[in-house]
């Protein structure tokens, strides 16, 4: 009795991926089932150090697109008949996959349409895509919409996915809505522990610093911070962290303009400890997204608690169940005002509670229990003899 879960590309690094089949692949085995996780094997890559430009991005497009496929067409003859055998990718973005599995036994996740709509060029997805970046999501596309079973993160998502079809005719497939869960455990850390982790980079007493989780995308909106704490001026004068991928030059080169550069502060890849340390600790999480599929660090924040100021572009209000303020991420007037309502610490610990009551509809063991009705293992039928 078994579950396989196909994985992402080892070189590729995408780390959230792996975390998220990982979650899978412990939660199936935990509610007793058998399960693994396929990822493609690193052969022609191996070659190179990187396989995300030049020469070494087309020998993994090899490993992944034409022997790891071969490696499932072989195996596709051994389990076709094995009826006690599902399979699940763990990432839309492998969607071509889907060929060379049983289709009534195989289901995917969706993790957000971005770059697909972007190659489409929807502006609001804030994704800019190559020409041939073009004709890969396009292909992503038409696999994705001929899968029979599919779990969409938010229901952003979800209709984002129906919309964009050609024939969106769902009467015989099984498509809903499932929330991530935590990948890891979050909540709040007590101060005393908290504070030797965010001292070394930076971040002084009194420790009032306003926080972003994330990469230097375009649709993350990280400029929002400094113009937020422009906007405030000298009724505060906290400092700026970017906790994740290191600020861009564009980035650096705005907070010069604005006379801020002194009091940003970056914390490159932080551990797990030191990420909840920071969102422990924070005067708010500000997450100002113009795009997302999901939008895991709002509910990391809401768990540490920390009051969450989001986009009030969808699914961030989906995700944070009201528990957040939302402005126009295109306004920082609009975050400024939001900001300045923490002042009332009543209001403050209020909005805090209502995040952490949030963050309960993400447990892992309910999201697993749809996994298994969306796949097709009731309760029972795949249980370990």
């Amino acid at each position: 009795m078994e579950i396989i879960l196909i994985g992402n590309y080892p070189p590729d690094n995408q780390q959230s991926m792996e975390r998220f089949a990982s979650m899978l692949q412990s939660g199936f085995l935990d509610s007793g089932y058998h399960a693994s996780i396929w990822r493609p094997i690193v052969l022609f890559g191996s070659m190179f150090s990187s396989t995300n430009t030049g020469t070494g991005k087309w020998m993994g497009y090899m490993d992944k697109w034409i022997v790891f496929p071969l490696i499932l067409l072989f195996c596709k003859k051994k389990t076709v008949r094995n009826k006690k055998i599902s399979f699940h990718i763990c990432d839309h973005s492998n969607a071509p996959y889907l060929q060379f599995l049983p289709s009534d036994r195989t289901s995917i996740t969706c993790h957000d349409v971005l770059a697909i709509r972007g190659a489409m060029g929807y502006a609001d997805a804030y994704c800019k895509t190559s020409s041939t970046g073009k004709i890969y999501q396009k292909w992503i596309l038409n696999h994705l919409s001929k899968a029979k079973k599919l779990a969409a993160v938010s229901q952003l998502t979800l209709t984002q996915l129906i919309a964009i079809q050609k024939n969106p005719d769902l009467s015989k497939k099984n498509w809903k809505v499932i929330y991530n869960a935590f990948n890891a455990d979050f909540k709040p850390m007590d101060k005393k522990d908290a504070f030797p982790l965010i001292q070394k980079y930076g971040i002084k007493p009194p420790y009032s610093f306003i926080l972003h989780v994330g990469s230097d995308q375009s649709r993350k909106n990280r400029k929002m911070l400094l113009d937020l704490a422009h906007e405030l001026g000298k009724n505060w004068e906290g400092q700026i962290c970017y906790a994740g991928q290191l600020p861009d030059q564009d980035l650096l080169n705005h907070s010069v303009a604005l006379g801020l550069s002194d009091r940003l502060i970056a914390v490159p890849n932080p551990d797990h400890f030191t990420l909840m340390a920071l969102y422990s600790t924070c005067k708010a999480f500000i997450f100002p997204s113009f795009s997302e599929g999901f939008g895991w660090p709002l509910i990391e924040a809401q768990a540490c608690g920390a009051p969450v100021i989001a986009s009030k572009y969808h699914p961030m209000p989906e995700i944070s169940g009201g528990a957040a303020l939302h402005a126009d991420p295109t306004q920082p007037k609009e975050f400024a005002h939001a900001f300045r309502k923490l002042a009332d610490q009543n209001f403050n610990d209020s909005l805090v509670q209502q995040g952490m009551i949030n963050t309960r509809r993400f447990n892992k063991a309910e999201m697993i229990q749809n996994y298994l009705f969306l796949i097709g293992n009731k309760m029972g039928d795949l249980k370990t003899q």
